[in-house]
């Protein structure tokens, strides 16, 4: 069960123990052994574990796993502005249509600073890594992903501030495998290794943040209000962790894999029912928010997450 806000203890040693207050810059190792290892744990990216791609020269390999962390720095780093923060600042500023403690907005002010740090370090760690690797990345097109996201309001402009708050609490309740395999895997880059730490450790206090803001908001909502919330809710989740297929199409593009062979690697690689797997193991303890909170208790909602795969018999 979350707690209510104005029990919430997450940010009481914030000044004390929040990344951007204590850290210093995460900088690559000057060992020259270090940037040997990987670039990302290849259980996390799907391509990399397709028999096709296995069977290239390590090199090549290499190459796909790097543009793989790049685009995931870099989808970091926009995420936590043009998402996170969008939302967040309504909350900070007292214009999210809810009641809201001063506390609670302060609170706000410090997930603010938090993830425009997250973006600063992302795209640092991306420069770093660029430099000292010699590999360069790709471009990277983070509109796409947003105009998506943004589209499942577009029936509904009068809740678009209603539909932006249950993006940023979905994506603050997922668990994901990046931020608690990565720092544990010795043979990932240490530089790699420790921002993504520093990351989850912010996060463990956004986590706790947004689930018990997201009580309090559906305790605010009226019916229809609530009907609209567990309609959209399905569709938020999967768009946001569908898996960025473009840049992984791209990146075997770049390295000179036949158009037969990266349509084969994309396709059994994302298939539909590892996707779904994948949303379904990583938006667990958020639909398990829902559930609690009554969400799924609205006519059809339960329905509707069982349609989206989220819920399984």
């Amino acid at each position: 069960m979350s707690i209510p806000m104005s029990d919430l203890k997450a940010f009481d040693t914030w000044y004390e123990k929040s990344g951007v207050r204590v850290t210093l810059r995460r900088m690559l190792s000057e060992d020259d052994e270090d940037i040997l290892k990987d670039f990302f744990p290849r259980h996390l990216v799907p391509h990399l574990n397709h028999p096709l791609v296995r069977e290239q020269e390590e090199p090549l390999q290499r190459y796909l796993s790097a543009q793989h962390l790049y685009q995931w720095l870099n989808f970091t780093s926009h995420f936590e502005v043009a998402v996170v923060c969008r939302a967040t600042q309504q909350i900070a500023e007292d214009n999210c249509g809810l009641e809201i403690s001063n506390r609670a907005r302060m609170d706000a002010f410090k997930i603010l600073i938090d993830e425009g740090y997250h973006s600063l370090y992302s795209l640092d760690v991306a420069d770093q890594i660029e430099k000292r690797s010699g590999i360069k990345a790709l471009a990277y097109d983070f509109q796409h992903f947003l105009g998506n996201l943004d589209a499942i309001g577009d029936d509904y402009p009068q809740h678009k501030r209603l539909v932006q708050l249950l993006q940023v609490v979905v994506f603050e309740t997922l668990i994901t495998s990046i931020l608690a395999d990565i720092p544990a895997d010795k043979n990932v880059i240490s530089v790699i290794r420790e921002t993504v730490r520093d990351h989850a450790i912010d996060e463990g206090r956004h986590h706790a943040y947004f689930s018990a803001f997201f009580t309090q908001l559906w305790g605010q909502l009226d019916r229809t209000e609530r009907q609209l919330v567990a309609k959209l809710l399905p569709d938020v989740i999967v768009r946001s962790l569908q898996p960025a297929t473009k840049p992984a199409e791209a990146a075997l593009n770049q390295a000179g894999l036949k158009p037969e062979i990266r349509r084969s690697v994309i396709a059994e690689s994302y298939s539909r029912d590892a996707v779904l797997g994948s949303i379904r193991f990583a938006s667990a303890k958020t639909v398990a928010l829902f559930e609690q909170t009554g969400v799924l208790e609205m006519p059809g909602a339960r329905d509707g997450f069982f349609s989206a795969g989220l819920l399984v018999e």
